[in-house]
C-alpha cells in the first residue's frame, strides 16, 4: 500500500526556572519619624527629670528617717532623766512621810508620777525601735547606734534668699517635678504633630536586583538559557489619600492627652507653689519657736528650783514638784523636736525649689556628732 503511517508518541519534556533577587527599599523623607526623633529626645529628658526627682525624694526620705530615730532617742533620753528625777522626789517624799513632814497622799502621788514615766519608758523604747526599722527600710542595714546633733553648734539661721517669691522664682525654673511635667506636656504636643503627619506624603528610594534562567529538557533536545540579569532604582512617593479615619482619631486622641497633660503641669504647678510657702513659713515658724522654747526652758528650770525650794520650807506640795518637774522635760524636749523640725523644714523647702543636692546632706552631717556610748 506504501502510504506512510504515523504514530503519536508521549514525549515528557521538563521545564526548570531558576531566579533570585534582592529587593531595598528606604526612606528618604518621612516628616513623622523626624517629629518621632525629637520626641525621643524629649522624653529622654523627661526621664532625666524624673530620676533626679526621684533622687531628692529619696534624699528626703532618708533625713526624715534618720531625723525620727533622733527624735525617739531624744524623747527616751528625756523620759529616762524625768524618771531618775522623779525618783529622787519619791524618795524624798517617803523620807519626810517617814518622820511626818508630809502626808501619805504626796507619797501616793509620786509613786503615781514614777509609774507613769516608767510606761512612758516603754512605749519610748519601742518607738526607737520602729523609727529604726523605718531607716532600715531605707538604707537596708540596721543602725543601733547614729550620730546625734550637737546642740552646743546648732544655729537655726533664716533661709537664704530670705524672700519666699525668691523662692518661687527658682522652684518656677528648678523645681524637677515641675520640669518632668513640662517635658511631658512637650511629648504630648509632639505627639500631635506625629499624628498629624500621617497625612503628609512621604518620600522613599527603592532597589532591585535579580537574575533567572531556563532550563527546557527531552528525550529529543535540550535548551538552557543563561542567567539574565535584572536591575531597577527609583524614587517611590506615597501620598495617603484616605486611611478610614486613622489619621483623624490618632490626632484626636493625641489631643486629649495633651489636654490631660496640659492640666497635669497645672496641677503641679499649684503643688510646686503650695510646697514652696509650706516649707518656708514652717522654717520661719521653727525658728520663731525654736527661740520661744530656749526661754521656756530656762524659765521652766528657774520655775523648779523655786517649787523645790518651797516644797523644803513647805509653802508648795509635792504635786507642785511634780507639775513643775514635767514642764521642764516637756520643754526640753519640744525644743529638741524644734529643732529637727527646722532641718526637716529646709530640706523639704530645698526639694520644693529643685536645689536640694547630696552636698546639703553633708552639711548636716557636719552639724552632728558621735552619740554618747550610755545614753542612759
Amino acid at each position: 500500500n506504501g502510504n506512510p503511517t504515523f504514530e503519536i508518541v508521549d514525549v515528557e519534556v521538563d521545564r526548570d526556572s531558576t531566579s533570585w533577587g534582592i529587593d531595598l527599599n528606604m526612606s528618604l523623607y518621612d516628616h513623622s519619624r523626624w517629629l518621632g526623633l525629637d520626641q525621643a529626645e524629649l522624653s529622654a529628658e523627661q526621664s532625666d527629670a524624673t530620676y533626679a526627682a526621684a533622687v531628692q525624694q529619696l534624699i528626703v526620705r532618708t533625713v526624715t528617717a534618720y531625723l525620727d530615730v533622733l527624735r525617739a532617742q531624744d524623747n527616751l533620753d528625756f523620759v529616762q532623766a524625768e524618771k531618775r528625777a522623779i525618783e529622787r522626789q519619791l524618795e524624798q517624799t517617803k523620807q519626810r512621810f517617814e518622820v511626818g513632814l508630809t502626808a501619805i497622799t504626796d507619797v501616793h502621788e509620786a509613786q503615781a508620777n514614777y509609774d507613769n514615766t516608767v510606761a512612758q519608758e516603754i512605749v519610748a523604747e519601742n518607738r526607737i525601735e520602729l523609727a529604726r526599722e523605718a531607716l532600715r527600710v531605707i538604707t537596708g542595714k540596721y543602725h543601733d547606734r547614729l550620730d546625734v546633733l550637737d546642740t552646743q553648734r546648732f544655729a537655726a539661721s533664716s533661709p537664704s534668699p530670705q524672700a519666699v517669691t525668691e523662692w518661687l522664682d527658682i522652684a518656677e525654673e528648678s523645681n524637677l517635678t515641675l520640669l518632668a511635667q513640662r517635658l511631658a506636656m512637650d511629648v504630648a504636643k509632639m505627639e500631635i504633630d506625629i499624628a498629624t503627619a500621617g497625612h503628609y506624603p512621604t518620600l522613599g528610594l527603592s532597589a532591585s536586583y535579580g537574575s533567572s534562567k531556563t532550563e527546557i529538557s527531552s528525550p529529543f533536545f535540550t535548551n538552557e538559557t543563561p542567567f539574565q540579569d535584572s536591575q531597577s532604582i527609583g524614587v517611590n512617593v506615597s501620598v495617603p489619600i484616605y486611611q478610614g479615619g486613622q489619621v483623624s482619631a490618632q490626632t484626636d486622641r493625641a489631643r486629649t492627652l495633651f489636654i490631660s497633660a496640659g492640666e497635669d503641669l497645672e496641677l503641679a504647678h499649684r503643688q510646686a507653689v503650695q510646697s514652696v510657702r509650706s516649707s518656708y513659713n514652717d522654717v520661719k515658724a521653727a525658728i520663731s519657736t525654736i527661740r520661744a522654747l530656749e526661754q521656756a526652758v530656762l524659765s521652766a528650770e528657774s520655775a523648779l528650783k523655786a517649787t523645790e525650794a518651797g516644797f523644803d520650807v513647805g509653802t508648795r506640795t509635792i504635786v507642785d514638784v511634780l507639775n513643775s518637774t514635767r514642764n521642764l522635760f516637756n520643754a526640753r524636749a519640744n525644743l529638741s523636736g524644734s529643732r529637727y523640725d527646722f532641718i526637716q523644714a529646709m530640706v523639704t523647702l530645698k526639694q520644693a525649689a529643685g536645689n536640694l543636692t547630696a552636698s546639703d546632706l553633708e552639711l548636716i552631717s557636719q552639724g552632728l556628732k558621735d552619740a554618747p556610748v550610755d545614753s542612759e
